[in-house]
């Protein structure tokens, strides 16, 4: 796997992980286990390594957050309730989640992530 350096410090490792699961309330599909590795926190951006089990959950992005990532292994869609359209991100290709977004994650074979979330 590639790895994430920062100008003038080198490679990142990352931290633990933390571990959670969607809120019961926004549950679609299954019960997954999401993994976090935070390698790099900013007042305005977070990046990381995120993985997660194969299932199902409603999101909804605040006006001020968007979400840039990288799937490394597995493939996610990302429904747009908007829409009633999606899109399916692989490995080797990025998607975004724009501001103010609301749809359904999915995670339709486990899935590792680089992503990127800047608020401002």
């Amino acid at each position: 796997m590639s790895s994430v350096q920062l100008a003038g410090f080198g490679d990142l490792i990352a931290n633990d992980a933390t571990i959670d699961y969607p809120r019961p309330d926004r549950l679609v599909r299954g019960n997954p286990e999401r993994l976090t590795y935070s390698l790099y926190e900013h007042p305005h951006m977070d990046c990381g390594i995120w993985q997660c089990e194969v299932g199902a959950w409603n999101i909804q992005f605040a006006e001020n957050k968007q979400e840039f990532f990288q799937v490394i292994e597995g493939i996610v869609r990302i429904h747009d309730a908007k829409t009633n359209s999606f899109i399916e991100v692989t490995a080797g290709n990025a998607g975004i989640i724009p501001p103010a977004f609301f749809g359904t994650f999915e995670v339709i074979e486990a899935v590792k992530k680089y992503y990127v979330i800047v608020e401002v």
